[in-house]
Order: structure tokens, then C-alpha cells, then sequence
């Protein structure tokens, strides 16, 4: 072992004590970052396998190359259908990205006003929200409202809501997690209120909008709104760890893709390709650029890399709230984006 790699070692370890008992260290964190890193980018994701996942998808686009696609694992274990990589997955809160999107083209075409308050828009909900003559559209785009976050409430996980109604009354009568404005939380709620102001402002479902406006400028057919929408069969089976029950089947009523389609919209979001006149100057101006989704038995990891020119989807269908599995993910990744790198400087 080189000098290097036992330094590499030192200092995950200082690290880690620092946070905890070097009885609690997490040692398979510690083996998949300081493993040599393979020469393949389907190497890698094998490698990922061995570490607990149960499948994986990984989708490279680098500028002036045609895209790459890797599959590992399962694509439904119980089946014994191997992964593909043109599977369909949950892509979770990277749905947040398209709803940021169609917000900002209903903002430019003067439907709505990120200066508008909760108040204004929901009427109904300004005795049950605190804050909402203060909270503005801008806030809740940004995770700045101060709204608490519908999954923190300790029945979620146990009482799950069965509609959009019950999962909202977990997120209100609470005392707000900061005044407007004045910090950062990440909350759900922010984004399911924003899907329904949509739909209240346009008169049909938002997801109608968002396969209007984008998903068919820009050819995406193997991107939808709803499991309702799809054959389940091409859907990826998720698993969470100790359950035997494919997630899959659950309904979130978030988005549902292909890797290649996240890939191909998160390049549009990144050159601008996906707005019109005057709608990128506004969605810099109050979201970002790049997203991450979990749910139950679903990571993604979707990101534009400007260094390389390069989009990198990562999809892995193993996930486990109270383990390492999203550290695990996310050493993966930054291996797969280290790989292309080495690749295209060789």
C-alpha cells in the first residue's frame, strides 16, 4: 500500500472518529472510496453490486461523443430479469427540477408572480400555515419558506397518507421551522404546493403542462408523470433493506423516466436549450442546476459536469434510510465521474 493511499486512509478515519466511535465507523465506506479505481465505468458499477445494491443504470453524455449506457444487477430480482439500461425508474425529487422549470415559463408568460404570497394563491390555507402572508412563490421554489417538511412528521412513515390531502395535513398547524426568508430548508411540502398552484392556475394537471412544454420540445417519450401511465413490467423493481416488498408498485405521483431522458433534459436545463426568451435569466435567478432523489427502494443522482462537457445519471434501486447506502451511491458516482474524466484527458 502506497504512502498515499495509507494518508487517504489517516484521514477518512480522523474524519470519521470525529463524528462518532471508531466502533461506529462505517468500513464499507471506507473499502469502496480507497479501492483501486477500476478502468471501466461498467467495472465500477459492478463493483457497486458487490457492495449490497441490487441493480444499477448509469448513463454518460460527454459533448461530441454518442452517450453511453451501463447496467448492473437486477432489474426485478424475484424475476430474475437482469437491469437494463432503457428501464423506466422513479427519479423522485428530481421531478422538482421540472416543476422549477414549468414554474419559471408560467412566471415569464405572466401567469404567475414569485412575489405573490401563499396567502394569495391558497386563501384557504393562511390560518394553517404559518407565515403564509409572508412565505412568496419565490420562497417555496427556493426551500426558503420555512414550511415544514411533510415527511419529517413522525406518522408519515407510519400512517402513510393514502391521498395529496392527508399527505398535506402532515405539513400543517405546525409552528414554522424558520421565519420566511431567513434560512434554508429542504421541505417537500414547498413543491407539492407549487404542483397544485399550477394546476389551480392552469385548469388541467401540471403534468399535462410539463409534456407540453417540455418533454415534447424536446422528444422525450420515455418520461411520465404517474405509474399509472406506464407498463409496470418496465419499471425497475427498488428495494428496501430487511423488506421483501417491491417498491415499484407503490404510486408517488412523482415523475417516472428513463436514464437517457434525465440526461437529455438535464443538458437542455444546462445550455438553455429548454427555455425560451427571458426564462433562463429567471430560473437562475431561484433554482439550480443539478438534483439528487430518494424514495423508498430509488436513488438518483443527476448532474451536469462543465469541466468535461459531460451529463452523468446515476440510478441505483437499493436503499436502506437508516444505513450508508446514499453515502455508498454517491462514492460510486464520484467514481464513475472521476472514470470519464481519466478517460477523456487519455
Amino acid at each position: 500500500m502506497t504512502k498515499k493511499k495509507i494518508k487517504q486512509i489517516l484521514r477518512i478515519l480522523f474524519i470519521l472518529a470525529s463524528i462518532g466511535s471508531l466502533y461506529f465507523v462505517p468500513w464499507i465506506l471506507v473499502k469502496a472510496w480507497i479501492l483501486p479505481l477500476p478502468d471501466t465505468v461498467q467495472e465500477q458499477l459492478d463493483e457497486g453490486i458487490k457492495h449490497g445494491f441490487d441493480g444499477m443504470i448509469v448513463y454518460v453524455d460527454q459533448a461530441g461523443k454518442a452517450p453511453e449506457f451501463y447496467a448492473a444487477g437486477w432489474h426485478d430480482r424475484e424475476k430474475k430479469i437482469p437491469a437494463y439500461p432503457q428501464a423506466l425508474f422513479k427519479i423522485a425529487s428530481i421531478t422538482k427540477l421540472y416543476i422549477a422549470v414549468a414554474t419559471t415559463k408560467l412566471v415569464k408568460a405572466g401567469r404567475l408572480s414569485l412575489d405573490k404570497t401563499l396567502a394569495e394563491y391558497f386563501p384557504e390555507l393562511a390560518g394553517r400555515i404559518e407565515n403564509s402572508d409572508k412565505i412568496t412563490l419565490r420562497m417555496m421554489v427556493q426551500h426558503r419558506s420555512g414550511i415544514p417538511n411533510f415527511v419529517d412528521h413522525p406518522d408519515y412513515w407510519i400512517k402513510p397518507p393514502k391521498n395529496r390531502q392527508e399527505t398535506l395535513e402532515y405539513a400543517l398547524d405546525l409552528p414554522a421551522d424558520f421565519e420566511p426568508g431567513e434560512d434554508y430548508g429542504y421541505s417537500n411540502t414547498n413543491y407539492m404546493l407549487i404542483e397544485d398552484l399550477i394546476d389551480k392556475t392552469l385548469g388541467y394537471p401540471h403534468q399535462q403542462y410539463i409534456k407540453e412544454e417540455i418533454l415534447i420540445p424536446l422528444g422525450l417519450k420515455h418520461t411520465f408523470g404517474s405509474l399509472d401511465e406506464v407498463n409496470i413490467d418496465d419499471v425497475m423493481s427498488g428495494y428496501y433493506v430487511g423488506s421483501d416488498q417491491d417498491f415499484k408498485y407503490v404510486n408517488t405521483g412523482l415523475m417516472i423516466a428513463t436514464a437517457e431522458d434525465v440526461g437529455i433534459f438535464l443538458r437542455a436545463l444546462n445550455d438553455g436549450s429548454v427555455f425560451k426568451e427571458g426564462e433562463q435569466e429567471i430560473y437562475s435567478s431561484i433554482y439550480v442546476y443539478k438534483h439528487t432523489g430518494l424514495l423508498p427502494g430509488y436513488q438518483s443522482i443527476a448532474e451536469y459536469h462543465k469541466d468535461i462537457d459531460a451529463v452523468v445519471i446515476q440510478f441505483n434501486n437499493t436503499t436502506n434510510f437508516n444505513g450508508y447506502d446514499w453515502n455508498l451511491a454517491e462514492i460510486v458516482y464520484n467514481r464513475i465521474v472521476k472514470i470519464v474524466k481519466r478517460k477523456r484527458s487519455s
